[in-house]
């Protein structure tokens, strides 16, 4: 049985936004980790290679290693550690009513959002169907904004929201936001669109778990020469 005290290692890309939301929620819950990069595109594309496939037959990422234990699924992990470290900051509330809105709020990114426009998608319209970028990019911009757009409605009048999607601390629903705007930034669509959002984006990156998980900070990233 796997222990609080063993390792935790987080199979990770610089960009993926699922491995992103992970990164936030170790960071809440002050979770030390070791990052183990796995290139998307390298080689055509680390996942597949079979010692990570059985790791992960999905070869998606992210998957947490907790001593010999594998947790797959970005929510999955997420709910995983708040359970296994109930002492440190929470990422779901206390009530059934609060933990339902907050994972819609992230439900509403992970699966109505996010998978439409992840990697492998894209992939396969690029070199099964040959649609040309600018329509896959078209594609992209579609489907987030009209996610954002619900969230923005969910969010910007509902009482449970404070400083952050519910009340004053972040939790499950800012780790899928925050990378979702970092991906519609990356796509070019203007985030004026959705003011509380934005102003909750703002919130989160004052904090250190947030800028530490950011794609820019991770050791698989890019550095300019």
């Amino acid at each position: 049985m796997a222990t609080n005290e063993e390792t935790l290692r987080l199979y990770s890309y610089w960009r993926s936004s699922a491995a992103y939301r992970v990164r936030i929620g170790l960071g809440l819950k002050g979770l030390p980790y070791e990052i183990q990069p796995v290139h998307l595109l390298e080689g055509g594309g680390q996942q597949h290679s079979p010692a990570y496939a059985a790791l992960n037959p999905q070869q998606l990422v992210p998957l947490l290693m907790h001593g010999r234990r594998a947790v797959r699924q970005s929510l999955a992990i997420l709910e995983y550690i708040d359970e296994t470290w109930p002492d440190a900051e929470p990422l779901l509330p206390d009530t059934a009513r609060e933990r339902a809105r907050l994972r819609a709020l992230a439900l509403l990114v992970a699966c109505d959002i996010h998978p439409l426009n992840n990697l492998r998608v894209l992939q396969f319209f690029e070199h099964q169907w040959n649609v040309p970028q600018a329509e896959r990019e078209d594609w992209v911009r579609h489907w987030i904004v009209d996610g954002l757009d619900a969230f923005e409605a969910l969010v910007a009048d509902d009482p449970s929201t404070g400083g952050f999607c519910h009340g004053d601390l972040p939790g499950l629903a800012d780790c899928c936001l925050v990378p979702q705007l970092y991906n519609a930034r990356r796509f070019g669509i203007d985030l004026a669109r959705w003011p509380t959002l934005a102003r909750i984006e703002r919130a989160c990156m004052e904090l250190p778990a947030f800028r530490a998980a950011a794609p820019e900070a991770q050791p698989d990233a890019p550095r300019q020469s």
